[in-house]
């Protein structure tokens, strides 16, 4: 007898549940329950709402809850509350009666009839009262942290950066869902024709304003093409494409990329080299080298090599001078990425912050030696934080009298605006994109 596939709520709930309890990230768990429960399309777009959404704004549910509970509850009961508020809260699209008869239906098969009560007693309680108010919150910070769902030390601390008018725009851009963007393969085929091929698969895309490279989806999922089986797109982030072109690329240069997995920015820059010249592409752990790899394979680039090596230690691979550019894309927080990540902010600590600086700059100053004078170094991350960014630009320049800052050059015209000198720093809020960090400086000789 066949096994009754789990429905899209249950399917949901096992996803926060592992994600909180496991401190598991949300896309990887997503990607791996669609597969096991063999859900058809439409319901993977409702499961990556329920999913998302419920993890997006779990302080705000939590203070909507609190009225309603009293004693200690199971965990997976209040995930299920959660679950159960995110829809009548933020899906006009779902009936009330839906809501609450599949969480009666998904507590009587997990729990007893005493859980099923509960949950039901709950969730008719909000549907009679409604929800507190979040304008009895009178503390500013405390108010934007709870109604965008971002941890009181993090909203703090981007207000003492920002300013809390900027800080509130970013928090509430990271709970909107990021479109999906992709880059098209140059070496292979120019946008319009690859926006020709897409619209044959009956997936719309448009050219993206930000990138000459890009394109933004409308309709349809880009991974499941034969466009992209073919090698002619990868999906990226319109803000992450910025980094090879900050590289100031020419034809024949050999560059490292010292913390390249999952290859997104190795395989644009090998596609922006025309397929000349070489970029050799390091990471940590073996089973992202091979992400590289097959990435590589796909595209058809022939100009990338990779090695298993902490880029810490690439000075025992590659001779100094060995480089005309060198890119560190840093392990970093990660807090520009909330949109695709948002089981992040629950897990960072302030102090994570700090430890993550010293790592960036031992990463650089292992790497320096190895770049040709006059050659660039570009440093990137996909974080808005100041000390993770500029703190540790001013750092790196401090210790290494031999760089200077290098202005970015050949960025497209629509992110000038955000630049500073030899820096960028992207916000969510700025055009849909990631936050990302990018700053860029020459080797000129002690």
């Amino acid at each position: 007898m066949s096994k009754k596939k789990k429905s899209v709520r249950e399917a949901a709930l096992d996803v926060i549940e592992a994600v909180e309890k496991n401190q598991s990230y949300s896309n990887l768990l997503l990607n791996s329950v669609i597969e096991k429960n063999e859900l058809p399309q439409k319901d993977i777009g409702l499961l990556t709402e329920l999913t998302y959404g419920t993890i997006q704004r779990k302080m705000t549910l939590d203070y909507f809850l609190a009225p309603f509970l009293k004693g200690k509850l199971d965990h997976w009961v209040r995930q299920l509350l959660r679950l159960s508020l995110y829809q009548i809260v933020y899906l006009d699209r779902i009936p009330d009666r839906a809501v609450l008869h599949e969480a009666v239906e998904i507590a009587k098969k997990r729990g007893h009839k005493g859980i099923s009560g509960l949950v039901n007693g709950v969730l008719r309680s909000i549907q009679r009262k409604g929800v507190p108010s979040l304008e009895e919150i009178k503390d500013p910070i405390e108010r934007v942290s709870i109604e965008t769902s971002h941890p009181f030390w993090l909203v703090k601390r981007w207000a003492d950066q920002f300013g809390l008018e900027k800080t509130k725009e970013m928090c509430e851009m990271n709970l909107v869902a990021p479109k999906q963007t992709a880059r098209v393969n140059v070496t292979k085929l120019s946008r319009d024709e690859l926006i020709h091929n897409l619209s044959g698969e009956g997936v719309e895309v448009k050219p993206s304003p930000v990138a000459g490279e890009a394109v933004q989806t409308l309709r349809g999922n880009l991974v499941k093409t034969e466009a992209y089986r073919n090698g002619e797109l990868t999906i990226q982030d319109e803000s992450s494409m910025l980094v090879a072109h900050a590289l100031d690329l020419k034809k024949d240069m050999k560059v490292l990329d010292a913390c390249a997995a999952p290859g997104g920015k190795t395989t644009h820059i090998a596609e922006l080299l025309g397929g000349t010249g070489e970029v050799q592409a390091l990471d940590l752990h073996k089973h992202k080298v091979k992400l590289i790899d097959e990435n590589a394979s796909r595209l058809g680039l022939a100009n990338v090599y990779t090695d298993t090596l902490d880029s810490r230690k690439a000075g025992e691979k590659f001779k100094e001078g060995s480089f005309d550019r060198i890119l560190v894309d840093a392990p970093c927080s990660g807090l520009g990425v909330l949109r695709r990540k948002p089981d992040i902010k629950y897990a960072k600590k302030e102090q994570d912050l700090h430890s993550l600086q010293k790592i960036q700059l031992d990463i650089l100053s292992a790497v320096a030696p190895l770049l040709k004078e006059g050659g660039i170094l570009v440093y990137s991350t996909c974080t808005v934080d100041k000390n993770e960014n500029e703190g540790t630009v001013r750092s790196f320049l401090s210790d290494h009298t031999e760089f200077k800052e290098f202005h970015l050059k050949n960025l497209p015209e629509t992110v000038q605006a955000f630049t500073e000198g030899n820096q960028l720093q992207i916000f969510p809020q700025d055009f849909g994109g990631d936050g990302f960090y990018i700053s860029s400086f020459i080797k000129t000789g002690s």
